[in-house]
């Protein structure tokens, strides 16, 4: 008797109703195997490699494309491998590395195929896969497994990895491989009597043909420059989208002279005739900024920083054109000490080495403390400060301004927690007015505590304000929202109006120091601060006078009716955070 829930042998295969099913005696049928294969484009095989000799399923013929399995030696099959992809199939079978003794491993290889010698037009792309078996001296004696022909999936890996090295646009390498390149002509260069030469191309009007005509003309602008300048390369050279608008050009084997000639060939095909959008006939501007490999650049980094350093002079020259990358000691010391500060700057915010310096701001009346200016120094490892002019335009250069304003508000968030009754002034950076998730810190660090946020004025610069007059109305909206208070710094640098002033509803104008320098001496300046002061007045906005250093410039500031001062004759800025090196010198003391 069976066993509950077995089922009985003779009726495992068989439906319950036979006259159910007109193919039920196919279920019952034996397995044709050799069929089964030959719809998957697979065949099986066996090579006893002591004896060179190969044995085949049945189907091999069908699946390979072998009018008669000729190849019943293992040097008869390499014979038909494509002889760049004999030593791939050989190695992954019999590896130099002897094995252990009577083991059994895995393989796996893909190598193309010319099943009728390799004069025939035909050839297959084949995964072969299957185990290797070793003897006592741990040496391949037998290979057995099954051989599958990927043609259609080859074919798709290819087509993604196309798409994986190449810009989607133009289908030109995109900027890793283009690099990867790079770094290949540098190696090649280093060798006597062959010089390189790297190009970056730029489409100098990109920008308003965008907002001109919408990003679909900017595309149609982009491919077509690609195109032209694909069409002026030499045999071995190679082209690469470097950016949005700019390409990549590798001249191999190409000394100076050459390369002027080739910029002019590049650049004459563009220029030759205008471009056919969708929109309309349109003129690309392109200039190149060009290096020599390896004379002025050996490294990827520098070839492209010093390209693109050519390009920037390029498109400073009103002519535009080609230009290629000279040296410039002072530029080079320039550079140099950019990194330093920029390397100082990356540690320091890690490390904890940016600290709080509050410089007051006190009353015209009273020359009492009203507000604080939340000013950054940056430590270094020896325990010595710098200060935020010494760093800060650099930073910002770099990308560092977004971190550097986050640390700022960080401080001056806890700063203002620990200290209920004072009152903030903090700078923000032109990225910063961009930054959603800076506003959300401000949120988030105070808790939503309005009551906080009152005691907070954010600084934004006039240049700032005017860069995106209205992005910068909807971060002050957000400012205002929040209970903060805004004001304009270095008010007059900028040229701005006081309507955009109304526009952005701020609180204060802090008149830039430039004005109030040499005041006393120089009449124009006073006219300028007068008149800004009788406007401000008119708006019912507060006035700060920045850099007032001395008695005489505070009485005439009064005088002409400047309601704050600003200035190292009200006292120098103090740091009020724990310096970290000192305190770890005192812990070790």
């Amino acid at each position: 008797m069976n066993e509950p829930g077995a089922i009985a042998p003779e009726r495992a295969c068989v439906p319950r109703d036979h006259h159910q099913n007109a193919d039920s005696t196919q279920l019952a049928a034996p397995l044709d195997l050799s069929a089964i294969l030959t719809s998957a484009q697979e065949t099986a095989f066996r090579w006893h490699i002591p004896t060179d000799c190969m044995i085949w399923g049945d189907n091999a013929g069908i699946v390979l494309h072998l009018p008669s399995l000729t190849a019943h030696k293992g040097s008869d099959w390499q014979f038909l491998i494509f002889a760049e992809h004999v030593s791939r199939r050989y190695d992954s079978i019999a590896p130099k590395a002897k094995g252990p003794p009577y083991s059994r491993r895995s393989y796996r290889v893909q190598y193309r195929l010319m099943p009728r010698g390799r004069r025939s037009q035909l050839s297959l792309w084949i995964e072969e896969h299957g185990a290797v078996e070793t003897g006592s001296d741990g040496m391949p004696v037998v290979a057995s497994g099954i051989m599958r022909v990927i043609n259609e999936r080859y074919e798709e890996e290819q087509r993604l990895l196309f798409l994986s090295d190449h810009d989607a646009l133009t289908g030109q390498l995109n900027r890793v491989r283009l690099t990867d390149a790079l770094a290949a002509s540098i190696s090649r260069a280093r060798a006597p009597d062959r010089p390189a030469a790297f190009f970056i191309a730029g489409i100098g009007n990109l920008a308003n043909i965008n907002e001109t005509f919408g990003f679909d003309t900017g595309d149609e602008v982009i491919k077509t420059v690609g195109e032209r300048l694909r069409a002026r390369l030499r045999g071995g050279d190679t082209i690469g989208r470097y950016s949005s608008n700019k390409f990549g050009i590798i001249l191999n084997e190409c000394d100076r002279a050459s390369a002027s000639i080739a910029a002019e060939r590049f650049l004459s095909a563009v220029r030759s005739e205008t471009i056919k959008t969708s929109a309309c006939e349109l003129q690309a501007q392109v200039v190149i900024g060009g290096v020599e490999l390896p004379l002025h650049a050996d490294t990827v980094q520098l070839a492209i920083g010093r390209a693109l350093d050519a390009l920037d002079r390029a498109k400073s020259r009103r002519t535009g054109g080609y230009v290629v990358f000279e040296p410039n000691a002072k530029r080079e010391r320039d550079r140099q000490r950019n990194l330093i500060i920029a390397d100082e700057v990356t540690h320091a915010l890690s490390d904890g080495r940016i600290h709080l310096a509050l410089h007051a701001i006190v009353s015209a009346e009273t020359i009492k403390p009203v507000c604080h200016e939340c000013l950054l120094r940056l430590e270094r490892t020896d325990g010595t400060m710098v200060s935020a002019g010494d760093f800060m335009a650099i930073a910002e250069r770099l990308d560092l301004g977004r971190m550097l304003d986050r640390r700022a508000l960080e401080l001056a968030i806890d700063y203002m927690k620990k200290n209920q009754e004072i009152e903030l002034a903090l700078n923000v950076s032109t990225l910063s007015t961009t930054d959603h998730e800076w506003l959300v810190a401000l949120h988030g660090l105070a808790g939503g505590r309005r009551q906080l946020l009152e005691r907070l004025t954010v600084e934004i610069t006039e240049t700032t304000a005017i860069h995106d007059l209205d992005q910068t109305m909807a971060f002050c909206d957000a400012l205002k929202e929040l209970g903060c208070k805004v004001a304009i710094d270095d008010f007059g640098a900028g040229y701005t109006s006081f309507r955009n002033l109304r526009s952005l509803a701020v609180d204060k104008v802090k008149i830039d120091g430039s004005f109030i320098k040499n005041l006393p001496a120089d009449p124009a300046n006073r006219v300028f601060v007068e008149s800004l002061v009788s406007l401000a007045r008119a708006f019912r906005l507060e006035t700060v006078a920045e850099w007032v250093d001395d008695e005489e410039t505070a009485a005439i500031l009064r005088k002409l009716g400047v309601t704050h001062f600003q200035g190292y004759l009200f006292g120098e800025p103090v740091i009020v955070t724990e310096p970290k090196v000192a305190a770890r010198h005192a812990a070790r003391g």
